[in-house]
């Protein structure tokens, strides 16, 4: 591990914040009923996650670019998924934003939304090879994914909830 500032974190920040950020005045129809029985637990695990990879991706210069070996390839599958996330965005985007369009499965798959920036995070810490990363990752997957699970298996139950 490597204290210091890290140019891919910001990327991959800005990469999960700009669709964040328009979605809080496109959210999905009924989104709010959902939110608001969110299991306490996984949303303590998902707001210490946050916070844990907002600071891994910032204070570790161990995500900078290095000379390409073998293991480069890490990043590249990290940037993959990150990549994902953004085509779910625009899907999302051009839908008719019900729940059930924002959880249903993309490019086979589930709760991608939530699934897809975690395993982005999670493989920049082993191309990193920075434990905080991945343990961050971690902790935010149990939460963000264990929500997003609920809400998505909820609006399957109750589609007229959309």
């Amino acid at each position: 591990m490597t204290f210091g500032f890290s140019y891919i974190g910001p990327a991959y920040l800005v990469l999960l914040m700009i669709p964040n950020l328009l979605w809080t005045k496109r959210k999905p129809l009924g989104y709010e009923r959902f939110a608001a029985r969110e299991n306490r637990v996984l949303l303590a695990f998902e707001r210490i996650g946050e916070v844990l990879v907002s600071a891994a991706a910032l204070v570790f210069a161990d995500f900078n670019l290095r000379p390409w070996t073998a293991w480069s390839l890490w990043l590249v599958g990290s940037f993959l998924p990150m990549a994902l996330y953004e085509a779910f965005w625009v899907r999302y985007f051009r839908s008719e934003r019900t729940m059930r369009d924002f959880y249903r499965d993309f490019a086979g798959i589930p709760v991608a939304g939530a699934t897809l920036p975690v395993a982005a995070f999670f493989l920049l810490g082993v191309y990193g090879r920075n434990l905080p990363m991945m343990a961050s990752s971690v902790i935010l997957g149990i939460g963000h994914i264990g929500i997003h699970l609920a809400h998505a298996k909820e609006a399957k139950e109750n589609p007229a909830d959309d």
